[in-house]
């Protein structure tokens, strides 16, 4: 049991899972590295926050790794890294960075199961500052996965339940076509990262800048996954899509490889089975993005994957085929570079709607050096955002005139 007492802010909720709730609470704490820190304390583990003032939080744990994450109405985790603050050998890896709207969220990768032991929030009746403290100790794997699991709780909810799918008429060019540009990663998934540079940052940007052109070029309306750096669930991404009744879902990404020379970009439409080897391992990581933010994904049903997929096949993934053909001859009129394999098959979760023509596209890879300069050139990305302009336009028109041949 969570000894909890600070001030009397901290209900217990279980074994694994406090909440500290004040309505005294406001504004955005800011995190003071130095005095701060994750270190081993005999067989468990120290964590350490110092924090500007005290803000709502609470903390759970979850298998399959086992983690162990706090949410935070909010902290600022600005210049902070993670990594840095670990000096744990019972913990691997430390991950920061903005969760939902309002909240902020750290994931501790643990080595093997700890326990929450106990947790407070400790502040300073002069400054207002206020401390954090937990200590981990270890527990057997049984244990830490009966009590692992997200708390529900009242407002912490996440958006995706509130959100209904509406099914959209098949488009026939005669409206503005519905696209939603989904910025892959964000806030505490930063996705890949080069040279200061994540991938988070850059495909936000271009997706703004896409948008920009499609509006500007009429007969487009455009909806982003992700309008700042946040987190967006996978299955998010997806229901957003269905809210907004869209015609075509492209998911943006720039990718890097620990190995080989890949360079250009590739387009991905939806497979059970993947292309090839670097397609699978490909997919393995970007459907990762939830687990490693510290999703809780027990309660989700691999068959309901496995029907969307078929229910795709059968009209929608011709029509997501015919989409990436056009990107890719898109891109490659504008004289653009394309890997060598430019079309590709993967599982990838946010391209299993049944009935919206889905596809990801790679713009390039941020391990490449030459990738890495086009995606931090404007001149190259407005090329970019006409060529996928281009063949949006194309895909539309395209669609729209075999759409009667495919009723009858």
């Amino acid at each position: 049991m969570i000894l909890a007492g600070v001030l009397g802010l901290c209900a217990v909720l279980s074994s694994d899972a406090v909440l500290a709730q004040d309505r005294a609470f406001s504004g955005l704490a800011r995190l003071d590295p130095q005095a701060s820190g994750i270190s081993d304390e005999g067989q468990g583990v120290r964590l350490r926050l110092a924090l500007s003032q005290g803000v709502p939080y609470r903390v759970f744990t979850l298998d399959e790794p086992e983690r162990v994450v706090l949410d935070f109405r909010e902290v600022d985790w600005g210049g902070i890294d993670g990594d840095a603050l670990d000096r744990s050998e019972a913990v691997e890896r430390v991950r920061v960075g903005g969760f939902r709207p309002g909240w902020s969220r750290m994931v501790l990768d643990l080595a093997g199961p700890l326990g929450l032991d106990r947790v407070g929030l400790e502040i300073d009746e002069v400054t207002g500052g206020a401390v954090l403290e937990m200590s981990l100790t270890p527990v057997s794997a049984q244990a830490f996965a009966a009590g692992a699991g997200a708390p529900d709780l009242p407002g912490w909810d996440l958006p995706e339940r509130s959100l209904k799918a509406q099914t959209r008429p098949r488009q026939r060019g005669e409206n503005p076509l519905v696209v939603v540009l989904d910025p892959g990663h964000g806030g505490i998934d930063p996705g890949a990262e080069v040279d200061g540079l994540t991938e988070k940052d850059l495909m936000l940007l271009f997706a703004q800048e896409l948008r920009e052109v499609l509006v500007r070029a009429g007969g487009f309306e455009v909806v982003l996954t992700r309008q700042d750096d946040s987190f967006v669930s996978l299955e998010q991404r997806v229901a957003i899509a269905h809210q907004v009744r869209a015609d075509v879902f492209v998911s943006l990404h720039a990718d890097a490889l620990s190995e080989g020379r890949a360079h250009g970009a590739t387009v991905y439409t939806l497979s059970d089975s993947a292309s090839d080897e670097a397609s699978a391992a490909l997919a393995e990581r970007h459907n990762r993005t939830d687990l490693l933010a510290g999703i809780d994904l027990s309660g989700k049903d691999d068959i309901v994957a496995d029907v969307l997929m078929d229910l795709a096949r059968i009209e929608t993934q011709p029509r997501a085929e015919r989409l990436a053909e056009n990107l890719r001859a898109g891109i490659e009129g504008k004289g653009l570079p394309l890997h060598s394999r430019p079309l590709r098959h993967a599982g990838f979760s946010v391209l299993k709607s049944p009935d919206i023509p889905s596809a990801l596209l790679e713009l390039g890879f941020m391990s490449s050096p030459r990738d890495l300069a086009n995606l931090v050139d404007p001149g190259w990305r407005m090329q970019m955002a006409e060529a996928l302009r281009d063949a949006l336009e194309a895909w539309r028109a395209e669609d729209a005139a075999i759409a009667d041949l495919v009723r009858q």
